[in-house]
C-alpha cells in the first residue's frame, strides 16, 4: 500500500512539500488536507487535543502519533512517551524532530509493555474503521494497560454528512477513504467516526468505563475510558 500521507508530511518536513495532499470519500466531494497541520504546536492546538495532553500522565503510548507533535509536548512535560506509528516516512520525521522513543508497528500486533496512559488524538480511534474492530482494539488495550490506566481519545457523530438517510448497510460513522499526493493514490481504507452513545456502549462490552471530558459545538468530544474493577490485572 503506498504510503501517500506518509510522503506528505514528510515532503513537507523536508521543504519539498509540492502539489496538494487530497482526501477522498464516499459521500462527497474531495477535501484538501494542510500537511501542516501534523506539525501544530501548542497554541495551535484545539481546546480537545490540549486538555488531552494535559490529562495525560505516567508512561503514555500515542498511537497514530503522526510527526510527532503531540509526543513532543508530552517530552517537554517530562513524561515517558512511546510514539507509535504504521508509517515508516512519519516515523523518520518523529525521530528527526527528536521524539525520543519511536516505534514502527501496527496497534493491533504492539504487545511490548504496559501504559498508564494511551493516547489517540486526531481521532485515532478512528483507525479501527468498524464497530467490530473497535471493540477488538479495546480489548487488546487490556494488554497494554496498567490497572489504573486510562485511554484518552477524540471523536464525533458524524450523522450531519447524511442529510438524515443513513447508510442501512452498515454504521453511520464507518467511512471509506483515499488520499492522494502528486498523481499517487492509497487504497481505499475505513475510517471510523462513533457517537457518544455507541461508544459508552461497546465500551462497556469491553469492560471499560466512559466519561466525556469535553464536546464542542461540532459535535466532537473527548473521552476518557478507564478500566471497570477487575477487568485489568
Amino acid at each position: 500500500m503506498e504510503d501517500v500521507l506518509g510522503q506528505a508530511v514528510y515532503d513537507h518536513f523536508k521543504k519539498d512539500f509540492t502539489g496538494k495532499l487530497w482526501i477522498y470519500n464516499k459521500y462527497g466531494p474531495r477535501e484538501e488536507m494542510p500537511a501542516n497541520v501534523y506539525f501544530r504546536n501548542e497554541d495551535n492546538m484545539p481546546d480537545i487535543e490540549w486538555l488531552a495532553i494535559e490529562r495525560c500522565n505516567g508512561k503514555v503510548l500515542d498511537i497514530g502519533a503522526g510527526a510527532g507533535s503531540h509526543a513532543l509536548l508530552l517530552q517537554q512535560r517530562s513524561l515517558e512517551v512511546t510514539a507509535l506509528d504504521i508509517s515508516p516516512l512519519l516515523a523518520e520525521v518523529m525521530h528527526n524532530r527528536g521524539v525520543k522513543n519511536v516505534v514502527l508497528a501496527d496497534i493491533f500486533e504492539y504487545n511490548n509493555s504496559r501504559f498508564d496512559t494511551i493516547l489517540l488524538l486526531m481521532n485515532g480511534i478512528g483507525l479501527a474503521g468498524t464497530l467490530v474492530r473497535l471493540k477488538q482494539l479495546l480489548l487488546h488495550f487490556k494488554n497494554l494497560l496498567n490497572p489504573d490506566g486510562q485511554i484518552l481519545f477524540d471523536s464525533s457523530d458524524v450523522a450531519y454528512l447524511y442529510n438524515s438517510d443513513l447508510p442501512a448497510d452498515h454504521y453511520y460513522g464507518e467511512i471509506a477513504y483515499q488520499y492522494a499526493y502528486k498523481g499517487v493514490r492509497s487504497e481505499w481504507f475505513k475510517w471510523l467516526y462513533v457517537d457518544e452513545k455507541t461508544m459508552t456502549g461497546i465500551a462497556s462490552d469491553c469492560g471499560f468505563d466512559m466519561e466525556v471530558l469535553l464536546e464542542d459545538e461540532f459535535g466532537q468530544y473527548l473521552a476518557r475510558l478507564t478500566p471497570k474493577a477487575g477487568s485489568i490485572t
